[in-house]
């Protein structure tokens, strides 16, 4: 089956077959990951190795800290505000679903001010922001850099005019070189390109780390994280071993700029379908397409459906888009083949010339 969910998502299978070869024994220490004690010194390596393999894929600064945090991207929508909002202000953009719902979860904390929005068109496109207006006060400037459920991307950062960049990567995370030290805080939700769920990857600059947060409570406080190596309390193990062999696959094939090849390259195979199409067509202005996920609709409801079940029954799962607004989509992360891709749009091109035949 290949995969097409938003997340979990597909995981690389050279990594599957690994993790499966260690499941019972890791390396001799006779228990699996899941069993053994985050406090023992085989644990410990798996974070260590984890975290710099991050760091080598990224190139991530040494004034920057790597935390690997329980509670998913949502959780990051409030710990935000709460550790980062000093005068109590932040600039948010709106470019769809989740970065909609980061404001919500801002305002209960602070005075959050939208600066830019693509609400106008249904979030098909990521606004100029190239001369927004930021408070001098601001905290810091707010995106959701990769939009899950509409597929639009942002090409260009915002002028932040000398302000802290906060970024959501959760669905376009190590999809492409970054860098790091554009931003002051990056996070990511990890099912989605590097592993199984409940977990998220905060890479945060030290000077944003407070400690005078006395009254928050200390487990949503960045630094108890960062003080306790991201072992404060029982972390979750497997996802950062699980993570931690998606980092060295990445490694092993070469890297980022390798990574960002194949994803243009898979993309480009689904685009120029949609271009080409009678029946199917993409969502997004061409302009801010995203690589990772393709919103898609043939125009009427009722087809959709149609197309989810033929689809599902030819072993092409999870192409039914997001409840909130319908249609179709294709997530085409990381691990998801070219020859998957390849594959379904052989199917879809076949479903649209025999269709009502």
């Amino acid at each position: 089956t290949f995969n097409f969910s938003a997340g979990p998502a597909m995981m690389p299978e050279p990594v599957l077959e690994e993790i499966r070869d260690e499941m019972m024994n890791y390396r001799g220490s006779g228990m699996c990951v899941m069993e053994m004690s985050h406090r023992s010194p085989v644990f410990q390596q798996i974070i260590d190795e984890a975290e710099q393999d991050l760091r080598d894929l990224m190139g991530i600064p040494d004034n920057y800290k790597v935390l690997f945090i329980q509670g998913g991207a949502t959780l990051q929508f409030s710990m935000i505000p709460m550790n980062l909002m000093k005068n109590g202000k932040a600039v948010y953009i709106e470019t769809g679903a989740w970065s909609k719902k980061a404001i919500k979860e801002a305002q209960k904390v602070g005075e959050v001010i939208v600066a830019a929005s693509s609400k106008d068109k249904n979030y098909t496109y990521v606004p100029d922001c190239s001369d927004l207006e930021i408070p001098e006060d601001t905290d810091y400037v707010y995106i959701c850099e990769n939009e899950t459920i509409h597929g639009v991307t942002w090409n260009k950062l915002p002028n932040t005019k000398g302000h802290v960049l906060v970024s959501d990567q959760s669905s376009m995370f190590l999809s492409k070189p970054c860098n790091v030290s554009d931003y002051g805080m990056i996070y990511a939700g990890v099912q989605k390109n590097v592993g199984p769920a409940g977990m998220v990857v905060c890479i945060i600059r030290e000077d944003l780390i407070r400690d005078d947060l006395t009254d928050l409570p200390i487990y949503l406080q960045y630094s108890t994280h960062a003080g306790a190596g991201s072992m404060y309390n029982t972390p979750n193990c497997w996802a950062i071993y699980c993570c931690g062999k998606v980092f060295k696959y990445l490694k092993s094939i070469g890297g980022l700029e390798e990574m960002h090849k194949r994803n243009l390259d898979k993309a480009k195979v689904f685009y120029d379908f949609l271009d080409s199409s009678k029946m199917f067509k993409g969502t997004v202005e061409p302009e801010f397409r995203s690589l990772m996920n393709i919103p898609f609709v043939t125009g009427s409801a009722d087809l959709d459906k149609e197309v989810v079940t033929a689809t599902k029954a030819a072993g092409y799962d999870n192409l039914k888009g997001h409840k909130s607004v319908g249609g179709l989509r294709a997530s085409i992360y990381n691990a998801m083949p070219k020859e998957g891709v390849e594959a379904l749009v052989k199917f879809l091109k076949n479903f649209e010339a025999n269709y009502g035949k």
